[in-house]
Parts: C-alpha cells; structure tokens; sequence
C-alpha cells in the first residue's frame, strides 16, 4: 500500500509539472496572440466571419473559397465579445494550447518507462508546443488553432475506441476528425486515416459498428455545408471544388517550382529538421524495441500514419506553404519524445532524462526566437487598428472605401458587392457564372476605383497607386506603416462621380 501510494504520489506530482508547464506555455501564447500575431491571409477570414454575422452566407452571397465552420465558430464568439480580432486570437491560442497537452497527456499517461513519462510529455511541449509554425499561425483567428485542437482530439477518442465495446468513442473520433475538416480542408486526411486504424485495430465490440459510426459522426460537422449545398449547388461546389482545383494557381504561376521549394525547405530549417529525424527515430525504436507493448507501438504508429497522411495531402494543395505543416507537428512531437529517449538510451544516461530533455528545449526555444525575431518588422493588427481609424475619420458616416480585407474588417465596412475576396478577381468566366458566384473581373474592380465611386481608397501596395492612379484620383492622402489613405475623390471633369451605396457593417 506504502509502495503504491508513493508511486502514485510520483504521478502525481508529476503531472503538477506538466500542468506547471503548459501554464507558462499558454500564457506565452496568449501574449503572442495579443502582440505579434498576424499573416496578410487572416483579413479574409475576419471578414468573412464579420458577414456571416450581419446576415450573410459564404459561397451563396460571396466568394470564399475555403471550409467555412471555423468562420461560424468565430462569427458565434463575435456575438458575445464584438467583432474583435483580440478575442477570437484569445480563444484560438487557448485550442491550439489543448492541443499540445492533449497530446502530452497522452505520452505520459502511455509511456511505459516511468522514470520518463514527464520528460516524455514536456519532449511533446518542447517539440510540437514551440514549432515557430504553431505559434505563428496556431494562434490566428484562421482554422489552424481548430484543426490541432479537433485533430488530436479525433486521435485520443480513436485512441479510447478500439478497447471499447460500444462505438460512442470511434463516432466522438469521427466527429472531431469531421470538425477539422469542415473547418479546413487542409485537415481532411485525417479522417479516413483514423477509420480505418480504428476498423484494422479494435479489440473489442463490432468494428464495422464502430467504423460505421466514425463515419456518421465525420459528417454530422458538415451539415451546415450540406445545407447551403442544397440552396446552391454550383456555388458550393466551386468554391470547394473548382476554385482549388482550377484557379487556385493563378496567382503562382510557378506553382510546381514554389512547392519543390517549400517540400524541401525543411532541409534549411533546424526546428523541421530536428523534429523530422526524432520523429523517425522514434518509429525505428518502435520497430526494434520488443519490450513494448504491440498495443502500445500501434498507437505510437498511429502518429505517425496521421503524419504521413496529412503531409500526403497538404503536399497536393497546388501550390503548398510550409505553415500547412503545422497540422503534423503535435503527432510527430509523439514520435519525437520516443526518439528523444532511444538517442539517450544509446548516448546517455537513460535514467537520467532532464539533460536530453534540455538538448531538445534548447534548439527549439531557439528556432523560434530567430522565427520570431525575422517577422519583427511585420505589419500586424494594432498597426491596422490606427489606420482604421484614420479611414474612419475621413470617410463620411455611409460612405464607401475601397480596401483590403483587413481594413474592411477593421473599420467594420461591407465591400462593394464582388470585392469580399481579392483572389477571386484573377478569375475568367462567363458573366453570368461571374454573377452568380458574386466575382468580379480585375477589369471590373479596377473601373470601380477609377469612376470615384469610393469616398476613400487604402493600400499598402506602391503599385495600386501607380497603376489606378489614385493620387488623381483623389484630394487628400496621408500615409501611416508603409500604407496610404486617400479621401475627397476629385471631380471627374465634365462628368459626375458615380457613388457606391456601401453601409457601414452593423
């Protein structure tokens, strides 16, 4: 009994310094979030979780290319703290934080080797919590910090299926793996990976139930999808489909050299590259090491087959950017706490795990501060917070702008009607399938600028300027964070402006 209570006293208290742990690692996070946190992409985001709460649908009312649950999760936390880019970075570091212990409370509750299972979990902290990936983009109010939270929580619950007689687990996989995906595309893979581990693996109860019911609950996420679906197929289907697979390369022509490119950046990336190898060592050790469990390896296995899978489909999204990868790194942080403790049981002392755990910090906690350190001089979302108010102050109370996503979404304006996605301009239809997918040609935006129909223009861009000719456009122009507003359109000579009726989001 003395014995078994000290044991779990051990545990115990072990598990205070994992927790100990993520604190310190949440609460960087969640400064991050509130400071740094920004990419140019994240503005159509906002903007569209901003439309969807004033009454519009994604697909049906504009263009936008992408899943859309993750926009109505967000739309629905805008309705109880306001449109605000701080607390949905807020809510997202705080998903992409449970992601990270999720997965570290698995390798400690499953390592078989005592003396290591806290080295082992905070190796997962160390490896997968400080990826700069995870803390650049995990913490954007884009899908990334819902699609680790949702895919390793897919995993603990397939995890905790095979052993179970009833199939509620393998449908709670299911339905994680289904939020992922409705919420990025990105994050597909996952789901069949985890139906068929959870079919091939199941020890107990029905598998074809259970496989059964993992698929069930993949699709209950995609209802809301299935039902704008229904009211417009076309515009669905290519805003999902279509986009991506025809038009998606338009603004990289060179897209089979940039994803060659970003495929081996890792070579150059010491954070990458020391994950990869641990990662690989851990699945070698696994092989060889007899004195695990085959239950014990299959789990650990299954890290890494949801690795693969997601690195198989992300290297297909033509073109690719390397911070899709970050969708890996809690899984291959698994492989790489095993590999972390085959180097040391073959170059160190094994029973002592503090000083690989620190050989792995160390670098980590490096790479992300150069990481972090090269985007100090990145436009970020207080920048945009001051030029929106300037934009605001400028502009009359009903009057229209013309923008980027970002400043739309600051200054809380609805785009003229085809301006809600500026990727979609690239675009060469029919008119009337340009109209019902709400794109406007490059040609058709352009005019809009040049007939003055905007009481105020914004651009970070030197070569809008140039080409649209806004400085003859309007009056008045003052320049803030590499970035210019322009107001008081001038007069075209002999004509009348045309005004746009654009209103204020409410």
């Amino acid at each position: 009994m003395g014995e078994f209570s000290e044991s779990s006293g051990r545990r115990q208290s072990g598990y205070g310094w994992l927790w100990g742990a993520m604190g310190v690692y949440l609460a960087g996070l969640m400064v991050y979030s509130q400071t740094r946190a920004y990419t140019g992409d994240e503005g159509f985001h906002f903007l569209t979780d901003q439309l969807i709460r004033g009454g519009m649908r994604p697909y049906l009312d504009f263009c936008y290319p992408q899943a859309s649950l993750n926009n109505y999760w967000n739309a629905m936390w805008m309705n109880v703290f306001g449109e605000s880019w701080r607390a949905i970075h807020a809510i997202t570091a705080v998903l992409a934080a449970a992601a990270i212990l999720l997965m570290a409370d698995f390798v400690f509750r499953r390592f078989p080797v005592a003396s290591w299972r806290l080295a082992a979990a905070l190796a997962v902290v160390a490896a997968a919590g400080m990826n700069q990936l995870v803390v650049e983009y995990g913490t954007l109010g884009q899908a990334y910090g819902m699609c680790l939270f949702t895919t390793v929580a897919a995993f603990r619950c397939a995890v905790a299926a095979v052993d179970g007689s009833r199939p509620w687990m393998a449908m709670a996989a299911g339905f994680f793996a289904g939020v992922a995906a409705a919420s990025s595309l990105l994050s597909a893979a996952a789901a069949p990976v985890l139906l068929i581990w959870i079919f091939c693996s199941s020890r107990q109860g029905n598998r074809w139930w259970k496989a059964a019911a993992a698929a069930c609950g993949t699709a209950i996420p995609f209802a809301p999808t299935l039902r704008l679906f229904a009211q417009g197929p076309a515009q669905v289907w290519f805003n999902l489909v279509q986009y991506h697979v025809f038009f998606r390369k338009l603004y990289w022509p060179e897209t089979t050299q940039h994803d060659l490119e970003v495929m081996t950046a890792w070579i150059d990336c010491g954070q990458a590259l020391l994950l990869g190898l641990l990662a690989l060592g851990g699945i070698v050790f696994l092989a060889k090491r007899s004195g695990w469990t085959r239950t014990l390896r299959s789990e650990f296995y299954l890290c890494g087959w949801l690795s693969l899978g997601l690195i198989a489909e992300l290297g297909t999204a033509h073109p690719t950017f390397a911070r899709y990868f970050l969708l890996t790194a809690p899984f291959l942080g698994a492989l790489a706490a095993v590999g972390i403790y085959a180097a040391a049981s073959r170059l160190l002392d094994s029973g002592r795990p503090l000083w690989p755990l620190l050989l792995l910090a160390f670098p980590m906690a490096l790479g992300l501060g150069r990481a972090l350190y090269d985007r100090r001089d990145m436009r970020i979302w207080p920048e945009y917070e001051a030029m929106a108010r300037k934009v605001l102050q400028v502009t009359p109370k009903d009057g229209s702008i013309w923008a980027d996503e970002q400043m739309y979404f600051m200054a809380r304006k609805r785009p003229s009607p085809g301006l809600e996605f500026g990727y979609s301009h690239k675009v060469n239809l029919p008119p009337a399938k340009m109209a019902l997918l709400h794109i406007v040609s490059e040609d058709e935006a352009n005019r809009r600028v040049k007939s003055r129909m905007f009481d105020t223009a914004f651009t970070c861009d030197d070569d809008d300027i140039q080409d649209l000719g806004l400085n003859n456009l309007y009056s008045h122009k003052t320049e803030m964070d590499d970035c210019t507003i322009f107001w008081g359109p001038r007069p075209p000579a002999g004509a009348t402006a045309e005004k746009s009726t654009g209103n204020s989001l409410q």
